[in-house]
């Protein structure tokens, strides 16, 4: 093979390279999965606002959120929070809400009474289990 068309090869790999590069940036789709596992208001308030934040940077098309409440954290996904009509425009916008069943368990155990969940919000068997899986399929991780 001649000099020149080693050049020509090698610049026309070049150039499939960064066509390749580029066309895999434009479709990636991003990945979060968001623990809330406190009852401290503010920072509820804040996970929901990041999710806003973070549909409006990416488009909502291009990321999947899941927030995954468990402990303390779960009565946020419950009618009397005052975040529920939050959660249900986030929940019509592509945003997973997840409760986990051992800490709803818990409850009934100590109440008697299982606590109802915003229409539309899903359940785990374990919340922790629920983001090592995730993890485990390349979400990303932020705890509030």
């Amino acid at each position: 093979m001649s000099h020149g068309k080693v050049i020509t090869l090698v610049t026309v790999l070049f150039f499939l390279f960064l066509q390749g590069s580029s066309s895999f940036a434009d479709h990636t789709e991003h990945k979060l999965v968001i623990q809330v596992s406190t009852d401290d208001l503010r920072a509820q308030q804040t996970a929901l606002t990041n999710i806003v934040n973070i549909q409006k940077y990416y488009g909502i098309d291009n990321i999947k959120i899941e927030l995954i409440a468990f402990g303390p954290g779960y009565r946020m996904l419950t009618p009397q929070s005052t975040l529920a009509s939050r959660i249900a425009s986030l929940a019509m916008q592509e945003v997973t809400f997840t409760a986990c069943m051992n800490t709803l368990i818990s409850v009934k155990e100590k109440t008697g009474f299982m606590p109802k969940l915003i229409e539309g919000v899903t359940t785990t068997k374990a919340g922790v289990v629920r983001i090592i899986e995730l993890q485990e399929h390349g979400y990303s991780y932020v705890k509030y």
